[in-house]
């Protein structure tokens, strides 16, 4: 089978749905090496055990990982620094890999193909589309951010003397690469409908999958979690920050404050000591359940407890346009849905029959809509988000898709 070069800024110990396609290619009998950075994401320092001189090489699962040089992206309050951090962060790798691509260890490495796996940011594109042309192999991207649309909804930054540079990046790199994935329908009309155009023919929905131990699981009391508490108690799973639109769930617990619900968060992030504060300034501090970050095995465990999943966004045009991942995690639960979202996660949520959908960052609507969930029987929705999730986004189907792309 053939030997892919795997590119991904991101990789275990760090969190992301990469490590499980990762792993799963070596069980098809791919041979996979993984271009990566020093663990660090998402609080921004290195993990225990990580530097430029420590763990640069390693193997795990039968993937053999090298680990190139960048700055972590730091933890600041203040939102200047954070910025600097995470252009920093973003830079230093892009550079070491392209001191990489030209390196005898890369050479030497006689990678069929390149596939990368971009969530932001989309600079590590750059390393694939340079191997690829190098070493004259078929290139492939994963796009799960959308550029530079993601820098100006995420930093608010929206000059052209900044956007424009970003822009031609994308352009060459959606230029220079064989074939292109997208997590959302709506990511492929913007990419095919950029101005430079893209050859739609390339342009591919493949969906995220939820990984195998995704199942539903029986309702059992934890450290945290009591099932018999008589609390209808809705969890958010995943990164804290502020794409997210937490800042909906202190007011909307304010709202309901006479209502037996709990809020279940389970995760981390940058956002997090803000949602906090915000939580405690509401005075809903009783109505939270707050939970560390968590392997992303024990969750199904944790959403067995909970009744529903939510998702939310911020209000803008680029997350309507975004397939949120843990969406499909939901639903491979067969846990029925609550978001505070528009869009792409709408849609699929009202295809599937599977929850409810109030407008974006509306705190009274979403009380009201989490009143009508608390008083209706859910098992229906369950079996049809578990269903749905069967039918779109089961990982065999979609991974086998993937290999007809991949030996064509």
């Amino acid at each position: 089978m053939k030997h892919i070069l795997l590119v991904s800024q991101y990789f275990h110990p760090e969190s992301f749905r990469v490590n499980d396609m990762a792993v799963e290619w070596v069980k098809r009998g791919y041979k996979m090496t993984v271009l990566t950075g020093i663990p660090n994401y998402p609080m921004g320092k290195f993990y225990e055990g990580y530097d430029r001189k420590h763990r640069t090489r390693e193997s795990w699962n039968g993937i053999d990982i090298i680990r190139i040089p960048l700055i972590a992206r730091g933890n600041s309050s203040n939102k200047l620094f954070n910025a600097l951090g995470m252009a920093a962060n973003y830079l230093s790798f892009m550079m070491s890999g392209k001191r990489w691509v030209k390196s005898r260890e890369a050479r030497e490495l006689n990678a069929d193909l390149v596939f990368t796996f971009e969530v932001s940011p989309m600079t590590q594109a750059l390393i694939g589309v340079w191997y690829g042309k190098r070493y004259n192999v078929p290139t492939y991207l994963y796009v799960q951010d959308l550029w530079p649309e993601n820098v100006e909804t995420v930093t608010g930054i929206h000059n052209r003397m900044v956007i424009g540079p970003i822009d031609r990046m994308v352009d060459k790199i959606y230029r220079d690469t064989g074939t292109i994935f997208t997590t959302s329908p709506s990511f492929v009309n913007a990419i095919v409908n950029r101005k430079v155009g893209v050859d739609k023919n390339k342009v591919h929905y493949w969906p995220q999958y939820a990984e195998e131990f995704y199942v539903p699981a029986a309702p059992k009391k934890s450290e945290w979690l009591d099932p018999a508490d008589g609390f209808y108690k809705i969890a958010f799973t995943g990164n804290i920050g502020t794409a997210q639109g937490l800042d909906v769930l202190p007011k909307t617990a304010k709202l309901l404050m006479d209502e037996p619900v709990k809020f279940v968060i389970v995760g981390d992030g940058r956002y997090q000591p803000e949602f906090e504060s915000q939580i405690q300034d509401m005075g809903v501090s009783d109505k939270f359940i707050m939970i560390p970050r968590q392997p992303a095995e024990r969750i199904p465990e944790i959403l067995g407890v909970c009744d529903a999943g939510f998702i939310s966004f911020n209000k803008t045009t680029l997350w309507e346009m975004t397939i949120p991942a843990k969406l499909q995690s939901y639903m491979a639960c067969g846990k029925p849905i609550i978001a505070s979202a528009s869009g792409e996660t709408k849609r699929i949520i009202d295809e599937a029959g599977c929850g409810i959908c109030t407008p974006t960052g509306d705190a009274e609507a979403l009380a009201e809509g989490i009143k009508h969930m608390m008083h209706i029987d859910n098992e229906e929705m369950r079996g049809r988000a578990r269903a749905y999730f069967e039918n779109r986004f089961n990982k065999m189907k979609l991974m086998c898709e993937m290999d007809m792309f991949l030996n064509d």
